[in-house]
């Protein structure tokens, strides 16, 4: 079964597209990790990601019947861009069927190819059925973005580079996976190549389809993929790459959005450019395999997968990836309303940089302050200065890992209700175009009265809002069942400590 994917891998016909792209070396990450980084950088292909060349050669395989009928594709964004660039260049007539929530830079990228395109659903597994039943009815060829051997065999030549490129010593090949296209082509070359070679995948922690599917020995289903990393958002495994995967794949780390964010970053300072979230996934997954084993010494490689991210993320990205790289703690610490007290409070920081203070009188006797605080980079450092706090007498409570918190409270801060109001509190997501907000309420009605509200736009697919509503405990079950209709992703947060503290009402 190798022997036919390396004969595939090697007669690819995927440089009339693609570049054979650079291995660049990674000084400052690798001076700061004590191991030499490489990152493959798929970034710098003309649609500034490796996924053109799976679509590519698939799409020069087709015969003259299958090329006449056109193609079809779903897709959020690099596989239509791979799928509409092949389709210029072989001349064959492409439909893309791309997701509601798709940002205007992606779909015009796409018609400046020449592909017609059609917006269906809120997300790439809606437009994916769309556009699978498109194919049926109008008779054109499926492209798959992963599931397809010679789809495989494309991004496997990212390996037959790898491998030229670097011929000394090498003890790990780190690549993002979602749908598992990536890795399969890259496993399989590599250990018929060069065995003793690691490969190792890297998910985000809230889309682990792959990890999932190695723990249970069988594909499985993902209910909600988290869509920061929108380009590896996938609930399920591709069947052959699990199938590949199985035999070739060593391990799966997952990684979570803040230490994605720390990797953007890491790759910006090394090379001035700038990776979307799932490019950087590989490079998270480095710094985390490096940390966990103390590994040092070691030649390890990343794969730069993609740079398709919209500009108006920067901001969410440049404001967790302080936290990502264990450089910001976050805390919520109760100070005595008395003369002196922040004094005393801020003296205990010593040489340490506050980069955020967010305070508002709300109780005379305790303040309830939002701080966060510049640190070593080391994990153990937060446990530190808590520790020196209470010591000091001073309640704190670690919010540095609560995602509340990070997306909604540290804006709210002085928020505090007068009273009492009996809400109860939800964290919800819907998907981000043009009158999405606006459709977002009036599907909930005027039933029940909103007590708080706090949404924040951070140029993503998907809106984040936090809500308070006033019902009886009766209907709670009646509103929830309203989410669920609507497609709303949404969780309960009422207990949650980032709210109670500086958002719930006074008792």
């Amino acid at each position: 079964m190798p022997q036919k994917y390396i004969e595939k891998i090697l007669r690819a016909k995927v440089y009339d597209v693609a570049i054979e792209t650079p291995l660049d070396y990674a000084p400052l990450l690798s001076e700061r990790l004590g191991n030499s980084v490489f990152l493959k950088r798929e970034d710098l292909q003309s649609v500034f990601s490796f996924k053109l060349r799976g679509a590519y050669n698939k799409m020069a395989m087709l015969d003259k019947q299958q090329r006449s009928q056109g193609v079809i594709a779903a897709s959020a964004g690099n596989h239509a861009q791979g799928v509409a660039l092949s389709a210029k260049r072989l001349d064959i007539k492409a439909l893309i069927v791309m997701p509601t929530t798709t940002p205007e830079i992606k779909i015009k990228s796409v018609k400046s190819m020449g592909a017609d395109i059609v917006l269906f659903g809120d997300s790439y597994s809606e437009a994916y059925t769309h556009a699978n039943q498109l194919a049926k009815e109008k008779g054109l060829v499926f492209i798959h973005p992963y599931d397809d051997p010679d789809v495989i065999a494309g991004q496997g030549t990212v390996a037959m580079e790898i491998l030229r490129q670097q011929t000394g010593e090498l003890e790990v090949i780190f690549v993002p996976v979602g749908g598992g296209g990536l890795i399969a082509g890259i496993a399989v070359y590599t250990k018929f190549v060069r065995p003793e070679v690691k490969i190792i995948g890297v998910e985000p922690d809230d889309a682990d389809c792959l990890n999932r599917a190695l723990q249970a020995g069988s594909r499985v289903v993902i209910d909600q993929v988290g869509l920061f990393a929108d380009g590896v958002a996938v609930k399920q495994v591709g069947e052959e790459p699990f199938r590949l995967a199985q035999s070739y794949v060593d391990e799966v780390i997952t990684v979570s959005t803040d230490e994605i964010c720390a990797a953007i970053k890491d790759i910006f300072d090394d090379t001035r450019s700038i990776a979307e979230p799932a490019g950087a996934l590989a490079t998270a997954g480095l710094k985390k395999y490096v940390e966990r084993g103390q590994i040092t010494g070691q030649t390890l490689i990343a794969i730069d997968s993609g740079a398709n991210i919209n500009f108006d993320r920067l901001r969410y990205v440049a404001e967790r990836a302080q936290v990502g790289e264990h450089r910001e703690i976050l805390l919520a610490v109760s100070i005595p309303e008395t003369p002196g007290s922040f004094l005393k409070f801020c003296n205990l920081l010593g040489g340490r940089s506050i980069t955020e203070f967010n305070y508002r009188y709300f109780d005379a006797k305790m303040a309830q302050v939002f701080v966060g605080i510049s640190s070593s980079g080391l994990e153990s450092d937060r446990a530190t200065l808590i520790a020196q706090l209470q010591q000091q007498g001073f309640q704190v409570t670690d919010m540095t890992a609560n995602e509340l918190a990070k997306e909604h409270i540290r804006y709210m801060v002085g928020g505090h209700a007068p009273r009492e109001l009996n809400e109860i509190i939800y964290s919800i997501e819907f998907p981000e175009r043009p009158g999405a907000l606006l459709k977002f309420l009036t599907e909930l009605g005027g039933r029940w009265n909103i007590s708080l509200f706090h949404y924040r736009n951070h140029g993503a697919a998907f809106g984040k809002v936090l809500m308070g509503m006033q019902m009886p405990q009766a209907e709670q079950q009646v509103f929830e069942q309203c989410l669920h209709d609507s497609g709303f992703v949404y969780a309960e947060q009422t207990d949650n400590p980032a709210y109670r503290l500086f958002s719930g009402g006074m008792r």
